[in-house]
């Protein structure tokens, strides 16, 4: 018959896995903040020293920085289903997209420095490439669900909504046409009109 551990044997093991789940959380929010700052490829030494961590820490917790993205877009996607999955305030087709095209808006604004440095390594990254092409089908599918039958049953204007929508066409329009974020979402209303409207 074996002996049921002791609470005292217990108590140095429930530190120890506070102490790793802390560490793990100080990990990913402090790459999570250096990527935020501009920089697209840190480095684990830069990621153990702003988590005040040792390097090894960093590697018993993520065995590559793969995995650390991997933590990273999970924290994220949480954050962005917070600001897409509250159901619609509008009454009409028109208004619901106006609501999608203002949260794209916030969402994209969000996600940017990490789409950035999520581009550097995804040709280094299976995960990365995946979990940007189920982005782009969760939000195919989320447009699919605003537009009129009549719309979408015109595929033409169903992809070039898709693609006025789309993320990349907010970054170009904030970084290489150096737009603000009010102006660029502008910009898509009008473009998204002219669209629907033709």
């Amino acid at each position: 018959m074996t002996r049921a551990p002791a609470l005292a044997d217990a108590a140095p093991l429930d530190g120890r896995r506070r102490r790793g789940q802390d560490n793990r959380a100080r990990i990913v929010a402090a790459m999570m903040q250096i990527v935020q700052g501009g920089e697209v490829a840190p480095s684990a030494e830069q990621v153990a020293a702003l988590a005040d961590v040792g390097l090894r820490t960093v590697f018993r917790h993520f065995q590559d920085m793969d995995s650390l993205y991997r933590e990273m877009a999970r924290v994220m996607e949480a954050e962005v289903r917070l600001i897409l999955d509250p159901p619609m305030q509008a009454n009409d087709w028109r208004g619901r997209l106006a609501e999608l095209i203002a949260r794209r808006a916030q969402v994209f604004e969000k996600i940017a420095p990490f789409r950035r440095a999520a581009d550097a390594f995804r040709h280094r990254s299976k995960f990365l490439g995946s979990d940007y092409a189920r982005l782009v089908v969760q939000l195919r599918e989320g447009l699919a669900h605003v537009l009129p039958k009549d719309i979408a049953a015109a595929p033409a204007k169903v992809e070039a909504l898709d693609l006025l929508m789309s993320f990349e066409a907010w970054a170009r329009l904030r970084r290489e046409q150096q737009l603000s974020p009010e102006a660029a979402q502008r910009v898509v209303e009008q473009a998204v009109a002219a669209v629907v409207d033709a």
